[in-house]
């Protein structure tokens, strides 16, 4: 039976953290092991290559932290990075504290790492993590915290390996995608495959950026930032907020590859998770001004969860994009949803 829905919009309890460890405690492995599990696409197991990072204070609890499709396992600042996708939230002193905690990722897995399966799935995700736990020696997560397709993967990782963590911390990624994001994604996809078919890779894979901004970010966003009237330039007129989208189009064919964006957009429209198979204790983390996971859709996962579930809703103006943007606000939600299952690990 589902716990009683309850939503909570702010938060004002103390939070209680453990001592402090020292900076010679803390630790960092940034490697590839060898995982072995059956994709959901294929019908044999398959030896799979691994890249992690698994970072923080020594013997400390481990917590799982996965992003976007976009994001890898460079979570946080370390000996050889200058920066890290959500080092504001994940760093000493931080929310995920990792004086306090060791933060475990992984670089999202394709097709191609799969033998040749046609899809990968948020299921084997989960599986290459799974084992991964296992071949690291953790045997079961604090938390498992995903944000977005990390979301998605952290639902599939608690409705197939329950006994490998103890709680969950979701936000901006529900049970199932919503047909109208599906149907988003859909036509970015067919943009790069008209692209590749065509030899115009690059320019198809930033226009398919370009239309994804667009569905990352909120309203309220580009209505203050992009206002002002276009301007006559090389013959047409531009409109402010071409710049800005040419540039994030720019920037995403630099480190991302057409194949790879197919294959983990593809992966976010085939993620299907019954939440009556999640009984992991659970926070749902929802924004208003995101489109591609309404809260109509969180609200759903949470009535349905197996476990107890509360659902955090953050106003911002970012969008999707919120988990990314808003670090001041979600911190205290992070160490609220942290600090509720510091019991035994």
């Amino acid at each position: 039976m589902s716990a009683e829905p309850h939503i909570v919009i702010s938060l004002t309890e103390a939070v209680v953290s453990p001592a402090p460890r020292t900076a010679a405690d803390l630790t960092e492995q940034r490697g590839t092991r060898q995982v072995s599990f059956t994709p959901k696409y294929g019908s044999d197991a398959v030896q799979v290559d691994v890249h992690y990072l698994w970072c923080g204070a020594a013997h400390a609890p481990t917590i799982i932290v996965q992003g976007g499709i976009s994001a890898d396992r460079d979570v946080c600042t370390g000996r050889e990075r200058s920066s890290g996708w959500w080092q504001e939230l994940v760093g000493r002193g931080a929310a995920l504290d990792l004086d306090h905690y060791r933060v475990l990722s992984i670089d999202w897995l394709v097709p191609a790492d799969l033998g040749g399966a046609d899809s990968v799935s948020s299921e084997d995700q989960a599986a290459a993590l799974a084992a991964l736990v296992d071949e690291l020696g953790i045997g079961r997560v604090h938390a498992f915290v995903g944000s977005s397709y990390g979301a998605m993967t952290g639902l599939a990782f608690a409705a197939n390996h329950p006994d490998k963590l103890r709680s969950l911390v979701l936000l901006a990624g529900a049970h199932r995608p919503h047909p109208l994001s599906t149907a988003q994604r859909s036509i970015q996809r067919s943009i790069v495959r008209l692209g590749v078919e065509s030899g115009r890779t690059d320019e198809a894979l930033a226009l398919a950026r370009q239309l994804a901004m667009t569905t990352y970010r909120g309203s309220e966003e580009f209505s203050r930032r992009f206002a002002a009237g276009p301007e006559l330039r090389d013959g047409r007129f531009h409109f402010p907020v071409e710049d800005y989208l040419e540039h994030a189009g720019r920037r995403f064919v630099e480190r991302f590859e057409a194949e790879r964006f197919l294959a983990l957009s593809e992966s976010i429209d085939l993620h299907d998770v019954a939440p009556e198979r999640v009984a992991a204790p659970t926070t749902l983390v929802g924004f208003p001004s995101d489109r591609l996971v309404p809260l109509a859709d969180l609200c759903e996962l949470q009535r349905r969860l197996a476990g107890t579930a509360t659902l955090e809703v953050v106003e911002s103006p970012y969008g999707h994009d919120a988990f990314l943007k808003e670090t001041v606000q979600l911190a205290p939600v992070l160490r609220h949803a942290l600090n509720d299952c510091r019991g035994d690990h």
